[in-house]
């Protein structure tokens, strides 16, 4: 049985789509008949603290479905400051490489970039023990922080693009989320061996029904992160309230700001849910009528996940992020697509919509391209036949 190890900084029991996307893939290469065993810190995301169940420890190692999962410890922030976030990379590096020289490391690996550091870390170390590393590149640093306003063309962000370089000359095949990723690193090093491996869920999806149950109001859903970057907030500040009611799931930065702006504002249909798991958020999901995908600002590369789980789901989508994703929207008949940053467009758009655009008819088609266009274990078996050819 070939062995893989994957290395990520993001694994349940921590939610989002980083942990949903190498879960996922750990569990399907695992049931390809693949030993699997993944190096990743011990939980803190998004709080920014080491969960309670496993505190005062360095190291904590369990066989979760067949999976070996190391745990390793990290100096733990979400901070703003950027010296403490830059310490929490570096701590779970030095976590890494102290892994590395004590324990048996197998022939293939799969690194999930970003971080860059930890990507950087482990490519620097196991490309000298001549291990077969295929690099996950899941959105593009540093050009992502740049769009997002984390970063400024400096020394430092230079720095960032040879390490982001590096990680690229010395993986021995890339996989990128995106056309945009693989087109960004081909133009870097045009020989190297790149894989589109697109972050689709692998969930059994729900049975559809028409309750025809519909209120006058149209119900909109935004699930996920609240950070900066989805701007959720500013859009609570300019939709158009007439005939929408906006129903919120999820935690992070911009939480609070979100609470406040709903006490201040009770008068505006915003309900916030607080978090919840994601199969509890299933559940919640089927009783609205669209959801939205929005992105503070476009990021060259990002094609967010939520798109290939929420088609699976049978909901349309509406999208308000621009790039890659749009042309999946529309392609696939999906939704509606707003243009990125443009709050009249988006309300014009909203506008638009009727119930009609939602019927059960509409969502089983929805859920039938998603069936049929992504799916999961195709994809996987296209990549554990490159992996078996790279051993």
């Amino acid at each position: 049985m070939q062995e893989i190890l994957i290395i990520t900084s993001y694994y349940p029991p921590e939610s989002g789509a980083a942990s949903n996307r190498i879960h996922h893939l750990a569990e399907g290469l695992s049931k390809k008949d693949f030993k699997v065993s993944v190096i990743t810190p011990l939980p803190n995301y998004p709080t920014g603290r080491i969960f309670k169940k496993y505190r005062g420890t360095f190291k904590k190692t369990s066989v979760e479905n067949g999976i070996k999962v190391h745990r390793l410890w990290l100096y733990a922030s979400n901070s703003k400051n950027k010296v403490l976030r830059l310490f929490a990379m570096i701590s779970y590096s030095l976590s890494l490489v102290c892994f590395f020289i004590t324990n048996k490391v197998p022939n293939t690996v799969i690194v999930q970039s970003p971080p860059l550091l930890v990507a950087f870390t482990s490519m620097l170390f196991l490309k000298r023990k001549k291990r077969n590393l295929i690099l996950n590149v899941s959105d593009l640093w540093p050009i992502a922080g740049l769009e997002l306003g984390a970063f400024k063309k400096n020394f430092s962000y230079g720095l960032l693009e040879k390490i982001e370089r590096i990680n690229y000359k010395r993986a021995d095949v890339i996989l990128g989320q995106s056309e945009e990723i693989l087109a960004h690193v081909t133009s870097i090093f045009p020989g190297k061996e790149t894989v589109l491996y697109r972050n689709y869920p692998d969930f059994k999806p729900p049975s559809l029904s028409d309750t025809g149950d519909r209120s006058n109001k149209i119900k909109i859903v935004y699930a996920g992160l609240l950070g900066i970057a989805q701007g959720i907030h500013k859009l609570c500040e300019n939709l158009v309230y007439d005939n929408i009611e906006f129903h919120i799931y999820g935690g992070g930065a911009e939480q609070l700001k979100i609470e406040e702006f709903i006490e201040a504002n009770p008068n505006l249909p915003i309900i916030y849910h607080g978090s919840v798991s994601r199969d509890e958020l299933h559940s919640a999901l089927m009783r609205y009528d669209v959801t939205i995908i929005p992105l503070l600002n476009r990021i060259y590369g990002s094609v967010p996940s939520k798109i290939f789980e929420y088609a699976r789901l049978g909901l349309p989508m509406l999208y308000f992020g621009g790039g890659e994703g749009e042309g999946i929207i529309e392609s696939c008949e999906l939704g509606w697509i707003a243009e990125s940053s443009n709050y009249q467009d988006l309300n014009k758009v909203i506008a638009s919509i009727n119930h009609q655009d939602f019927s059960f008819e509409r969502r089983l088609q929805i859920q039938n391209r998603a069936l049929s266009d992504f799916d999961f274990n195709a994809q996987l078996n296209l990549l554990a036949d490159r992996i078996k050819i790279e051993a």
